[in-house]
């Protein structure tokens, strides 16, 4: 059966789901089979209140712009069936499964809580283990593992759900940049060890010759070596 992965993350108003926080921008990456299928889900969410100014430091999301996006009541249905079944990739997972939880309570329909309908693999805590004692955030395992994360000005949910599915693909030993993940059957191959082999059609090699000038040059290196040395390899003495 394959194997469906969802890479994921959010962006809240503040800290707390406790105090009133809200999601306001949910950001999804399919991977099935450890393939970018493009099948991604990304929703920006009108919270109903007010934005820390601490939290738009990080992503930049502003209450203006939130102003005409869907309610959470409006996506719910949709994101959670989407996510139904996967394995959800989290870096820091209590954060977004605790305001994911906190969200489905309040819409008072009776919905599972994340971890009724997913696996959830927290990618911060599986770092702490690979690399005890040192820096684990997203933007220091970039570095430790070269994931390019120059766009990463901002926080972005689905900006950094793409950069996630990078770092976990690199951690757990696979393939390390997602525009690699495409159905391409020499990668296959190459991946699996076996033959790569060259079509047929393919155009011919092109075979320089040297000049005379060049040969010439060559047999007085090779007349300075022997002398140098009594012997020379490249004529068989």
């Amino acid at each position: 059966m394959a194997q469906r992965q969802i890479v994921l993350d959010t962006e809240t108003t503040g800290i707390n789901p406790k105090d009133g926080h809200r999601i306001i921008e949910i950001g999804c990456v399919e991977l099935v089979n450890r393939r970018l299928t493009g099948n991604n889900f990304h929703v920006y969410i009108n919270p109903q209140r007010g934005i820390e100014d601490e939290a738009i430091d990080v992503h930049g999301i502003t209450t203006e712009f939130l102003k005409d996006k869907p309610l959470y009541h409006q996506v719910a249905d949709e994101f959670l069936d989407y996510i139904r079944g996967a394995e959800l990739i989290i870096h820091n997972a209590p954060f977004d499964v605790g305001f994911m939880d906190h969200e489905f309570a309040l819409l008072n329909r009776g919905l599972p809580k994340t971890e009724d309908v997913c696996q959830v693999l927290d990618t911060l805590v599986m770092a702490r283990n690979m690399h005890p004692g040192q820096k684990n955030s997203l933007d220091a395992l970039c570095r430790r593992y070269d994931i390019d994360n120059s766009k990463r000005t901002l926080h972005g949910a689905l900006l950094d759900s793409e950069i996630l599915a990078d770092v976990y693909l690199a951690m757990t030993g696979g393939q390390k940049k997602l525009n690699l993940a495409q159905n391409n059957e020499q990668q296959d191959s190459a991946n699996s060890g076996g033959i790569i082999r060259l079509p047929s059609d393919r155009a011919p090699l092109t075979v320089i010759s040297a000049s005379n000038e060049e040969l010439a040059a060559h047999e007085q290196r090779l007349d300075l070596v022997a002398k140098e040395g009594g012997s020379c390899l490249w004529r068989g003495e």
